[in-house]
């Protein structure tokens, strides 16, 4: 009887040290963290604000003339035009108002990795929509945080960007050709020398200038065949069905 009373009140006085202990170690956080709030000042140092301002306008800037003068002529895609704002202007500001840690390239980077392999579960993201997202993440990073350069280097960095995307999107010296897959029924036309009758009734049928033709799978039980036909664009066709989704099964 005396060996478990003795048991019981050393288990009881363990206990106690057990919850002093916690005790004083909630306490010291609790302070350190009344402390952490108590050294945050209330009104801004003003410039800081500024440069958080100057830094921010010349990141919309160009992200919007990326994606209003560049991306959106073409693609037509409101819902890509507001992803690609809404991505810009957050990057921006969580680097940014982040750029204190000290995880700046490593912090960079991980965004560019998580971004970098985003894909929609509705859609899966088109390649070029994916550069795009690249260019203006790059964008938004490199306006957060290159702090320890100039303004005008940061405005030459953005100039570079919104030129490359100029010469890259220009149709007159790099000719975009689209194509289609079409599934013919006249499989009399793809024979050996009959190239130009089938030029030619493809146009009319289609309303296209065709550049040329190359010839797939032909079913001669159902005279059918898979053609794929080049064209003149009617108009700057980045954005099409063809492009967008990958070709079903033509049975």
């Amino acid at each position: 009887m005396t060996l478990n009373t003795s048991v019981l009140l050393a288990g009881i006085g363990q206990m106690l040290s057990t919850v002093q202990e916690e005790a004083d170690f909630l306490a010291d956080d609790g302070a350190g963290i009344l402390a952490s709030v108590g050294t945050t000042p209330f009104w801004p140092v003003w410039p800081s604000v500024w440069e958080m301002l100057i830094r921010l306008a010349l990141n919309i800037v160009t992200i919007g003339i990326i994606v209003h003068a560049f991306y959106y002529p073409k693609a037509k895609r409101r819902d890509y035009y507001f992803t690609f704002s809404i991505i810009g202007v957050s990057i921006f500001m969580l680097i940014y108002l982040m750029g204190g840690i000290k995880l700046k390239i490593g912090f960079a980077l991980g965004l560019f990795a998580i971004f970098g392999i985003i894909k929609y579960r509705t859609e899966q993201v088109p390649i070029r929509e994916m550069t795009y997202m690249f260019v203006i993440i790059a964008v938004a990073a490199i306006n957060g945080l290159a702090t320890a350069v100039s303004y005008f280097e940061l405005i030459v960095t953005n100039l570079i960007f919104i030129t490359a995307l100029a010469v890259c999107e220009n149709t007159r010296w790099m000719k975009h050709v689209p194509s289609k897959l079409i599934k013919y029924d006249n499989i009399k036309l793809i024979a050996h020398g009959r190239e130009d009758e089938l030029k030619a009734d493809l146009e009319k049928r289609l309303g296209l200038k065709i550049i040329r033709i190359e010839t797939g799978n032909v079913d001669f039980l159902k005279d059918s065949a898979i053609i794929k036909i080049y064209y003149e664009p009617v108009m700057d066709e980045f954005g099409t069905i063809d492009n967008i989704n990958k070709p079903c099964k033509l049975k």
